[in-house]
């Protein structure tokens, strides 16, 4: 787990870039050892702490001749993300029919808040004087009622391209049911304007629902140029050090895509760092008989937590970002704003708050020595002792314990308490923020948090799990071996994917048969179209196709599958079943004998990627003491106050180990504490497990 001079390659590599670190992750093609490491993000280029980690990993392993070596490499980011967060995106500029301009502005005329009459919409993307009208319009059945004119698209277009201007989104009220006026416009841009980066609604997302296909658009627009950038740069710096395969970047819906797929549809990277540590949650459950998990990733900034039922992962097709509607496939995560940076402050009312601020990467929490006025999470954990309070990263990041001292005894001083007690109340606050997320996505939706496991990963979460799971009385916590770097391991244990839609509103009965072949067709020929571009060996492809159902009347869907071998009456009775079971689960009821309509279909084309292996070791009767490399008075609240509890080195512990808590267990790129009245184990494939006594 930690680094080697021995491993002898090839290598598939991954490397997530979050908040405050970059993980890397490296695959012994060969043998399936892994390897990891860790340096601090560089907000002002991401890429620089990309191949500065990969470098530092791999000439350690393998010496100069590393690059060569390397034979798979995969990249998620929040690029995308920060663009549109911090407002750092394109000028954008929006073509669309007449009559629709201020749409962006109206939306579903929803307040955020409802009762919150200071709540304020988000900023619209695009500034009212860069939203054109071109007066053309077709039918619901895609007739033309009003033909485009070419003469008015090429003069909005010359005089959008003399504004100072970066990018154009195209969405026209019914190009999902044919693109052609689209296209035209698109065609007259590339002529007129080649520099603006341009995205059209029928490429992005060809579904119903004008609103929120127009926002998606824009914020494929609004983000295009700064990904495309910095995907270009990365790509010429990975090229610089001499690795030649493909670079691959990770989607929000868990897959992976090619570099240039990315640039075009960079909105499907909105949650690109944290989908694929949900892919390694379900990858490592599958090992171990454990399809049922909930996640908890707790990084620098944020924790996300997500629910894998039966080891499938949901995917959300409607998600907001920022108060944006995104309208791609997302796998279902709740996020919210408690992480290791996250700032403990008091309001108004003398009461203890936590977050959502963050000291980020940049300056950091006290303990990191940039900064000495903001307490944070890791700050408190350090005054606890449950985090080392001399250093992190395996001896390459300080502490500076007495600043983190300093820092919360000022939050202890105004409130009148002292300094331990407030720090304990920092994590107990976070930790009951991060329960709300979790039962948002499990209790709110039907699901018993002590029906699952625990998954604990990112730099944090194993910190917190212990004290998480009781909170919830969830019986076992999982650790797996690198949780600091999850998402970037998930990077390599991942697949090609793509998501394709079509919205068809077809009523579901035998005389209708053909529209639903023909969406069909059309789903299953754009797959293999993808498949081709990718350069996906026909034995690795997979395609599974869904159509999203409601009865006539209805406003909301519900996702379905679809055996599409042979689309007959079994097949139409056999969805039917399925959407009416799902109805009743979620809503309680069916309405017998009433219409059912497919809406949209979907298809998700997958090509498998070749993985390492991966073996179970060993389990051993071995006593763990020999894991002990020292010991440190932790705090664990009032009752039990600051108790002398062993420390034991990760890398040192083998398979079949038991460890009886308290305990805490470092390695370089989280720390795991096991809290007094439980007990943990090592199991098969290096995982911690962590239980209550009983």
């Amino acid at each position: 787990m930690s680094l080697s001079s021995t491993a002898p390659g090839p290598f598939r590599v991954g490397v997530d870039a979050g908040g405050t670190f970059t993980d890397i992750c490296a695959i012994d093609a060969t043998t399936g050892q892994l390897y990891t490491h860790k340096v601090s993000s560089t907000p002002a280029d991401p890429s620089s702490a990309v191949v500065q980690g990969v470098a530092e990993l791999l000439t350690t392993l393998a010496g100069t001749e590393w690059a060569k070596q390397v034979e798979f490499f995969a990249h998620g980011s929040t690029v995308a993300t920060n663009a549109l967060l911090e407002k750092k995106g394109a000028k954008t500029a929006l073509i669309t029919t007449a009559g629709f301009r201020d749409l962006l502005e109206i939306a579903r005329q929803r307040r955020p808040s409802l009762y919150d009459l200071t709540a304020r919409k988000p900023e619209t993307l695009v500034k009212r004087r860069h939203r054109f009208e071109v007066d053309e319009r077709l039918d619901y059945n895609g007739n033309t009622l009003r033909e485009l004119d070419e003469a008015e698209v090429r003069s909005v277009v010359e005089h959008l391209a003399e504004q100072d201007l970066d990018a154009v989104a195209i969405c026209f009220l019914y190009s999902y049911v044919d693109p052609k006026n689209e296209q035209f416009v698109a065609d007259i841009l590339a002529e007129i304007a080649p520099h603006l980066f341009v995205s059209t609604s029928h490429e992005v997302i060809p579904e119903f629902r004008e609103y929120e296909r127009m926002s998606t658009t824009v914020l494929n627009s609004y983000v295009g140029p700064v990904v495309s950038k910095y995907l270009e740069n990365l790509r010429s710096k990975v090229q610089d050090l001499g690795i030649d395969t493909d670079v691959h970047i990770t989607q929000s819906n868990g897959g992976i895509i090619s570099l240039e797929t990315a640039k075009s549809q960079p909105a499907r990277m909105m949650l690109s760092g944290p989908s694929t540590g949900l892919v390694a949650a379900t990858h490592i459950g599958s090992l171990i008989g454990e399809p049922n998990m909930i996640t908890f990733d707790m990084g620098g900034t944020s924790t996300d937590a997500a629910l894998i039922h039966d080891g499938t992962l949901d995917l959300a097709q409607d998600s907001e970002v920022d108060g944006y509607p995104l309208r791609t496939p997302m796998l279902d995560i709740t996020t919210v704003g408690a992480g290791g940076g996250s700032i403990a402050w008091i309001d108004s009312g003398g009461a203890l708050k936590v977050g959502p601020q963050s000291a980020g990467a940049d300056p950091g929490p006290a303990c990191y020595g940039r900064q000495d006025e903001h307490a944070s999470v890791t700050d408190a954990n350090v005054v606890l002792q449950t985090q080392n309070p001399t250093h992190l990263l395996g001896g390459r990041l300080p502490i500076d314990a007495e600043a983190s001292r300093t820092a919360v005894g000022r939050l202890a001083s105004t409130l009148g308490l002292d300094v331990e007690y407030v720090a304990d109340g920092i994590i107990r606050i976070v930790t009951a923020n991060m329960a709300k997320a979790i039962r948002v996505i499990s209790v709110q939706r039907g699901h018993d948090p002590r029906d699952y496991v625990l998954t604990a990963f990112g730099g944090a979460g194993p910190l917190h799990a212990a004290r998480l799971a009781r909170e919830l009385s969830i019986p076992k916590i999982i650790v797996p071996p690198a949780p600091g770097v999850m998402c970037a391991y998930g990077l390599m244990v991942t697949d090609l994917r793509t998501d394709l839609s079509l919205t068809k509103i077809v009523d579901l009965h035998s005389s209708r048969r053909g529209e639903i072949e023909a969406a069909v067709d059309y789903l299953t020929t754009e797959a293999t179209r993808w498949f081709e571009r990718e350069d996906i060996a026909v034995q690795d492809r997979q395609l599974s196709v869904t159509a999203d159902m409601r009865y006539a009347g209805q406003n909301y869907e519900i996702s379905v599958e679809m055996d599409t071998d042979t689309i007959d009456d079994t097949m139409i009775n056999a969805i039917l079943a399925k959407f009416e079971a799902a109805h009743q689960a979620l809503y309680g009821y069916t309405v017998p004998d009433a219409v059912v309509q497919a809406v949209t279909f979907r298809s998700a084309a997958t090509g498998k990627v070749v993985q390492a292996a991966t073996r179970p070791a060993e389990t051993l009767d071995v006593d763990a003491s020999g894991g002990v490399v020292g010991s440190r008075p932790v705090y664990f609240g009032a009752d039990e106050g600051r108790v002398d509890t062993p420390i034991y080195d990760r890398a040192a512990l083998v398979a079949g180990q038991r460890i009886t808590g308290p305990a805490v267990i470092e390695q370089m790129d989280s720390t795991t504490v096991v809290l007094p009245g439980q007990h943990a184990h090592i199991d098969a494939y290096a995982n911690i497990v962590i239980e209550e006594n009983k």
